[in-house]
């Protein structure tokens, strides 16, 4: 039988490459197929695993993107965490198509990719593999979905890949964002939602690599009908940098950049704005039409002028400005707020508690900015993330040559490199036992034995830790270890779940503010947002508005346009039954088939009504 698909993939392959198909016959997906079988030579039916990098090319490859990789390392995790549940593998590829960043979905889902060869190092250019989603991506420069047997090679048919090319500060390609399922239960336009959503990510990836690059620049935020701009410029207000989407939009070249060109020849705004944090300004174009409204950052050097270097009694109230923005109205956090002041200026390490989602990070990053630590590093690591035979190397450094693979003049280690600052251990619940040996080490001692290291290196560092876990019990149990936990737990911060929160109607308009700037919520999507328990918290209320914002029609995010999964997940649904497959198939009826109409009526999102639907095992064309 798979001899047979395979031999009618084949002939489907030479068909469109010879214009015999009509179907699909301009498409891209059959350009590809043309340009593998004329130009790269390429076999559709050819067996075997992808080529792959040994560990010493990785290493070569790696090196002039590691910059690059840091600064869209949280985002990738993020985008990772989001798809997990759902299959997909996320990977960052360079432009040759070798992947260079992997997160593999949870245990069933990743041992078909392990035993595929689609990790680190796998080479998936489309001069190799065919038609595929890296490949042809890159090929075109322009995102795509390539949907199970529209990959060149018939072996490739069980996946699904989506992915979306990755720009850098000069509009340059510098690789692309894969997410690849093996799910056989999701249709295409469960992967085209998961693409949009990957299209935020690349986004925001993006705005990543800009800012990091133009670090002593002023930024502005421009609006546009293809989504925002980012402009770099210095204090003569001549402009130094331009994003892709921003030189498209006021038709900026290189040479111009080059020249040094005033900014007020494309956009202006308020001469006073901006001088010392970021703000939301008017925007304007020369002849005084209007842009819309966008953002004015300083370069990291005003930013920092703003705070002295004199002793912390000198320094401005508004540090705590991000703890209080954080805090809202809710009393509980307030409170919470309140001690977190009177601790700021001293080492005392804070733990934090909350469910998945909530913010900890934020919270984490806010107490940061509110010490005297604030002008040194803020240094974080998600202990879940991170694979146990790597976080050892990650979190104590390592000399060179320590282990096979090592780099050559070694790692200091993220608490070496958060030394003077502050050291962020997300999900710490997650740390094996033994590391937990050592960080307590660490923190009795003030001292760092990398590995391969013959002398201890001093640090000083203030420690916030998180877990969704209840430590304590866990210490308890003997599942963590509770003199670390003691040691970790100087002062305990609960962050309240998104539905426990007083103010949560004032975080959903603000999100929706942030994420979705160019729409608004209609009275039936406000309800349903308002009655939502957001399971997933703040993140899951962030990629639900983000994805709303993308899909909705004419600036108005309806009630259609929300991806809200029932509350409860895996668990709720045996609780699918008859009185619900009634009701259901009672809309159909009445809008004759039409589930948009059907999704409407009954206050779903679209995606969540196809979901029941193929669970309940109910045909709309029978309507």
């Amino acid at each position: 039988m798979a001899s047979l698909s395979a031999s009618n993939h084949v002939a489907r392959v030479m068909s469109v490459a010879n214009h015999v198909a009509d179907v699909d016959a301009s498409s891209r997906i059959a350009n590809s197929w043309r340009r593998c079988l004329i130009s790269h030579k390429l076999d559709p039916a050819r067996q075997g695993p992808p080529q792959t990098l040994t560990e010493a090319e990785i290493r070569h490859v790696v090196a002039p993107m590691e910059e690059t990789i840091r600064l869209v390392t949280p985002e990738l995790d993020d985008l990772a965490r989001v798809l997990r549940d759902a299959g997909y593998c996320v990977n960052l590829a360079d432009t040759n198509a070798i992947m260079l960043f992997s997160r593999l979905p949870g245990e069933a889902d990743a041992r078909m990719f392990l035993d595929w060869k689609i990790y680190t190092g796998s080479n998936f250019a489309e001069t190799f593999e065919g038609t595929n989603g890296l490949g042809t991506a890159l090929a075109d420069q322009k995102p795509i979905l390539v949907h199970r047997d529209e990959h060149f090679r018939a072996q490739w048919h069980m996946f699904s890949c989506a992915v979306a090319p990755l720009f850098d500060h000069a509009g340059r390609l510098a690789g692309a964002v894969n997410i690849t399922s093996c799910r056989a239960d999701l249709e295409r336009t469960a992967h085209q939602l998961a693409l949009a959503v990957t299209l935020e990510a690349t986004r925001r990836m993006e705005g990543a690599i800009f800012r990091g690059h133009f670090r002593d620049a002023w930024i502005a935020t421009v609006p546009g009908d293809g989504g925002s701009g980012l402009l770099a410029y210095n204090d003569d207000r001549r402009i130094v940098g331009a994003c892709r989407s921003a030189r498209a939009l006021l038709g900026l070249t290189d040479g111009m950049i080059a020249s040094g060109i005033d900014l007020s020849r494309y956009v202006r705004f308020d001469q006073h704005a901006a001088r010392g944090s970021e703000e939301i300004v008017e925007l304007r174009r020369a002849d005084g039409a209007a842009l819309g409204r966008g953002h004015v950052a300083p370069p990291l050097r005003a930013r920092s002028s703003a705070r002295p270097l004199a002793p912390r009694r000198d320094v401005p109230v508004d540090r705590f400005n991000a703890l209080h923005r954080l805090a809202g109205r809710d009393p509980g956090l307030i409170k919470s707020v309140k001690r977190l002041g009177s601790v700021s200026d001293h080492d005392l390490p804070v733990l934090l508690q909350g469910e998945t989602g909530v913010g900890k990070d934020l919270f984490a990053r806010a107490i940061h900015a509110a010490s005297k630590r604030a002008l040194n590093n803020y240094v974080a690591l998600n202990c879940a993330a991170m694979p146990e035979s790597l976080i050892d190397a990650e979190l104590f450094g390592y000399e060179a040559g320590a282990f096979t693979g090592a780099r050559r003049d070694g790692s200091k280690g993220l608490i070496v490199q958060a030394d003077g600052g502050t050291l962020f251990l997300d999900e710490i619940g997650d740390m094996p036992i033994a590391l937990q040996t050592r960080l307590l080490r660490v923190l009795e001692n003030r001292e760092v034995w990398p590995l391969g290291a013959l002398k201890p290196v001093a640090v000083d560092i203030r420690l916030i830790s998180a877990s969704h876990r209840d430590l304590g019990r866990m210490a308890e149990q003997g599942a963590f270890r509770a003199d670390l936990y003691f040691r970790l737990r100087g002062m305990e911060v609960r962050l309240p779940a998104l539905r426990e929160r007083t103010d949560r109607d004032d975080i959903i308009r603000q999100i929706a503010r942030e994420e979705a700037p160019s729409c608004r919520l209609s009275d039936e999507a406000w309800s349903q947002l308002a009655a939502y328990p957001f399971p997933g918290n703040m993140r899951q209320l962030r990629h639900v508005l983000r994805l709303a914002g993308c899909t909705a029609e004419n600036g108005v995010i309806t009630d259609a346009d929300l991806d809200l999964p029932p509350f409860g997940g895996r668990a709720a649904e045996p609780d699918l039954g008859a009185a619900e497959r009634a009701t259901i198939v009672e809309a159909l009826r009445r809008h004759g088939g039409r589930v948009t109409e059907a999704a409407r009526a009954l206050k779903l999102s679209r995606a969540t009504l196809y979901r029941k639907i193929k669970q309940l095992k109910i045909d709309p064309g029978s309507y």
